[in-house]
């Protein structure tokens, strides 16, 4: 049994809990344990590893913890770097990269920590077979992690190689692409199911569209890509292909039940080419119109889930002469007013950096759940469309 950590985008640990939680039901050895800031500790054998890195939409990472112990100095962690087993894992001549996290830690310099764990990592390789891998900061055969809070110290070797928000499908993106496992977090964080109605009136490059659509088709989000851990020693590639074999995609729909638009012909273009790729293989109708011009795409109200534009991406067909602050004022008040006339019943979830995008709208949100993209703060804020009652501010008689 091994322990893992799987970071995650902050305010989606709970998204993560919930979603490893799901995945080991499939696995009588992956166990999920405590939720910190930034991701989920869990345990479990090699291939609940496997499974953590195909099935989970929401980890950006399924890290292997490898030593961990108390620090004083620089020096401390160069020995237990140096103590470190990483000839059971990987062989001398994979290429290795060092990257160094640390809250609150006495050590003055976290490059000079990641030049020691490096030389540590060398060391040991070179006094076991006379060698020292390489560096490559790029495209590394394998990642190394250290974690330092205030007293301890935890080595992780990565088991996803490039991040796992990197489906493998996006080639295409716009200008502020959201990533994907953020966008799968938003969809669980909604409260969307597969096979609910789903519309994004400003899909982008379609990356809200993609997660969705692979979670109704059944297609893991680890599907098309290749890991770290098919790089291990003594890695067993019939039992992972096996895994992976098992995997039964769902029947495709009869009717459409996710649909997107786009102010811009060349992102519903982008859209319809990343949805290819991902493997849809049914119909996800993509319009190119302006969000405040958009109608319900069913008789069904459903959820509509999107990352509104902000600054210039408002302004694609805007006029040159408004500024953006006055772009943005007019459109999300026109936009407001299309959700309170259109779309009754619907459930909206607007994921936003802007804080007062409530206040633009005229709408009162039913809640508001904080995330951060990046460093960047954000809402996911909800509107309950039911006519009339989740306005801000009354219209004046007559």
């Amino acid at each position: 049994m091994y322990s893992y950590f799987c970071p995650c985008p902050r305010g989606l640990e709970a998204a993560l809990a919930e979603e490893l939680g799901e995945i080991a039901q499939d696995s009588k050895t992956l166990k999920i344990h405590n939720q910190v800031p930034g991701g989920v500790h869990c345990s479990g054998h090699i291939d609940d590893a496997w499974r953590i890195n195909l099935h989970s939409r929401i980890a950006s990472r399924a890290l292997l913890r490898i030593a961990q112990s108390s620090y004083l100095n620089e020096n401390d962690v160069y020995d237990l770097a140096l103590a470190a087993p990483w000839e059971d894992w990987f062989e001398v001549d994979h290429t290795i990269r060092i990257d160094v996290t640390a809250i609150k830690s006495p050590l003055k310099s976290l490059e000079f920590t990641t030049l020691k764990i490096k030389d540590a990592v060398c060391d040991r390789f070179r006094d076991l077979c006379g060698k020292r891998p390489s560096v490559n900061t790029r495209t590394p055969d394998m990642r190394i992690f250290a974690f330092l809070d205030a007293r301890n110290i935890t080595l992780y070797l990565d088991t996803s190689g490039e991040p796992l928000f990197k489906r493998g499908w996006r080639l295409d993106t716009g200008d502020a692409p959201l990533r994907e496992n953020l966008a799968a977090g938003l969809l669980r964080v909604a409260g969307w199911k597969p096979g609910e109605v789903l519309f994004d009136p400003m899909c982008g490059s379609g990356t809200i569209l993609a997660e969705a659509a692979q979670m109704l088709a059944g297609i893991p989000p680890g599907a098309r890509r290749a890991f770290a851990f098919e790089k291990f020693n003594a890695h067993d590639a019939s039992a992972w292909r096996a895994l992976k074999g098992s995997v039964k995609p769902n029947p495709l729909p009869a009717a459409p039940s996710i649909f997107g638009s786009d102010i811009s012909g060349d992102m519903v273009v982008m859209a319809r080419s990343n949805l290819q790729r991902a493997g849809i293989a049914f119909d996800v109708p993509l319009k190119q119109i302006e969000a405040q011009e958009v109608k319900p795409p069913s008789e069904l109200p459903g959820f509509m889930i999107t990352n509104p534009p902000y600054g210039e991406r408002i302004g694609v067909r805007g006029d040159s002469s408004v500024g953006e602050d006055e772009l943005a004022t007019a459109f999300f008040s026109a936009f407001g007013s299309t959700l309170k006339t259109r779309f009754p019943g619907w459930k909206v979830f607007l994921f936003t950096a802007d804080l007062g995008l409530p206040r633009l709208m005229r709408l009162k949100e039913s809640r508001k759940t904080p995330f951060y993209n990046g460093a960047i703060e954000c809402r996911l804020f909800r509107f309950d469309m039911v006519a009339g009652s989740n306005r801000r501010e009354a219209k004046p008689a007559g």
